[in-house]
């Protein structure tokens, strides 16, 4: 078993910055952390960003040039947040997976003001 956790959410001013980090505990022998997604209220959740193993990442268009993933190790992985915009508020989920499952954290939450 594997336990996420996030953190680093907050309130922040437009235009500010925030970091979040992801860290895994548990059974992480064939873990890797995957990503970041997130869930505005009201919509789906959905992908922001993800870094495989070798440290190749990917951005979806809302927020590249903005966000960087990065990670340390395979069981710590960070967001950073810039150019913040009321549209990237929603609660920010850390996603993991080993052989067969997937995992997820309990979120933390990121409110962007105007």
């Amino acid at each position: 078993q594997v336990h996420i956790v996030e953190s680093g959410g907050g309130l922040v001013q437009a235009g500010g910055s925030l970091r979040l980090s992801c860290a895994a505990s548990g059974s992480t022998f064939r873990f890797n952390i995957n990503g970041w997604y997130r869930q505005a209220p009201g919509k789906q959740r959905e992908l922001v960003a993800t870094i495989n193993t070798g440290g190749a990442t990917y951005y979806v268009d809302s927020v590249k040039g903005r966000f960087t993933v990065s990670r340390d190790g395979k069981s710590t992985v960070y967001l950073q947040m810039s150019s913040l915009a009321p549209e990237d508020t929603a609660v920010y989920y850390c996603r993991g997976s080993d052989t067969s499952v997937v995992y997820w954290g309990q979120g933390t939450q990121v409110t962007v003001s105007s």
